[in-house]
């Protein structure tokens, strides 16, 4: 069964990660895919550490720059899990498969999707672990 934290989390991830993917599409107008991905990457984790901080973890009377500091660094290995997923699938394995259509949105979303549980873990035992 999951925890009502964990599904907290999942709908707040959820928010950040179509504020992420939806950027991306608004960031490629201007920069090639992987500069997008990692701008469209930096307004997901925003929006991520507001909610997760306020309604998932409820460490909003924390300190403000430790938990910025260990948020970030938390979200170091999921954009680098983000971007590698996103650029492997959409360059070598999407094409290999036939799947040319659409393939840097289709790669771009399991790519956000992969660092869930990382995340999750990360910010429970790290960004907001209660004193």
């Amino acid at each position: 069964m999951l925890s009502s934290q964990f599904i907290r989390f999942l709908v707040a991830g959820g928010i950040a990660a179509a504020a992420n993917y939806g950027s991306r599409f608004l960031f490629s107008i201007w920069l090639s895919y992987g500069p997008a991905i990692v701008l469209a990457y930096l307004v997901g984790m925003s929006v991520a550490f507001v909610l997760m901080r306020q309604h998932v973890f409820s460490a909003g009377s924390g300190a403000l720059g430790p938990q910025v500091a260990k948020f970030v660094a938390v979200n170091l290995l999921a954009v680098i899990q983000t971007l590698l997923i996103s650029l492997v699938l959409a360059r070598w394995i999407l094409p290999s498969l036939g799947v040319v259509a659409q393939a840097e949105a289709t790669a771009h979303l399991v790519g956000v999707l992969v660092p869930v549980a990382t995340s999750y873990f990360g910010h429970r035992m790290l960004t907001f672990k209660k004193a």
